[in-house]
């Protein structure tokens, strides 16, 4: 084993380092200056060796390689760290009735507009999976229905798949933009969805076997809102039942986000027979509530 370094050197190097940061942005010039303090802690405590940190420059670079229009494999990563959830939770705080926020993922895409109960899922899909209505109101946290509301929708189908990934999909498969109305409800017609791993064809698969890990993800729905005078809200819908809800590749779970699809005969949804029914009402935070 190596001697250890001067611990003043070590000290003059991240001293000399930070002194660098400048910049007319304060926030940028604390975010930089943190992060550096950060990575030379690391690297005194953890001690990687010259071949080791040159794996890991090249395990970055493939990540950035790996990246397309339809995957970033840099948003995956962090995923996977659990990094995006621990940005979420510092940024989304509130009344406790709220709905809690979840992670986006590395799949959203631009997503069709549709009328308000209608069927999403347009591929082989709709024929062999177990048909769906997800339906609720949104509010805000005192229970006022809030009109207007778009929520954005997007899921995998009933083998694990986004239209990004599936040629049989077309694309703004199982996606949907629906506007909510006067009383705040929304409602569409889907098939559940199924749990499913995440990509691990790229470097994050190959992290994720080194350490042990699973890839899967519980089934869920995405949804993104936005409303006038509301704090916007990216959230989860999953499947209560699911085997990984407990160990979400993602570790985006939270047990407010997660309902029964039971199975229902409800004639106000118009299906042609029965079907899962999901009820997942959607509370908004106000813009400059205190709570």
């Amino acid at each position: 084993m190596t001697a250890d370094p001067a611990p003043d050197r070590l000290g003059e190097l991240l001293t000399q380092v930070l002194g660098s940061v400048g910049g007319e942005d304060p926030r940028l010039r604390d975010l930089v200056g943190g992060l550096v303090t950060h990575l030379h802690a690391f690297v005194r405590e953890q001690r990687p060796t010259e071949a080791e940190w040159l794996r890991a420059v090249d395990f970055l670079v493939r990540t950035g390689q790996a990246c397309t229009d339809t995957r970033n494999e840099f948003i995956l990563l962090s995923d996977m760290l659990g990094v995006t959830s621990a940005v979420d939770e510092v940024n989304h705080t509130g009344p406790p009735m709220m709905t809690p926020s979840s992670v986006e993922g590395p799949f959203h895409a631009p997503a069709p507009p549709r009328p308000m109960g209608a069927w999403i899922a347009e591929g082989p899909e709709r024929r062999r999976g177990e048909p769906t209505v997800v339906h609720g109101r949104v509010t805000d946290c005192d229970g006022v229905p809030v009109a207007g509301a778009v929520l954005d929708i997007w899921q995998a189908n009933d083998t694990g798949l986004y239209d990004s990934q599936d040629p049989e999909q077309h694309d703004g498969n199982l996606r949907a933009l629906l506007t909510t109305g006067d009383d705040g409800t929304y409602w569409f017609r889907t098939v559940k969805p199924s749990s499913y791993p995440v990509p691990t064809d790229g470097p994050v698969g190959e992290l994720l076997r080194a350490i042990g890990r699973h890839p899967m993800r519980p089934a869920h729905i995405h949804i993104k809102i936005h409303a006038a005078g509301h704090r916007p809200l990216t959230t989860h819908l999953f499947v209560a039942g699911d085997p990984y809800l407990g160990s979400d590749a993602a570790f985006a779970v939270k047990d407010a986000l997660i309902a029964d699809f039971r199975p229902s005969t409800d004639p106000r949804f118009g299906m042609d027979g029965p079907f899962l029914a999901a009820e997942f009402d959607i509370r908004l935070v106000k813009e400059g509530d205190p709570r």
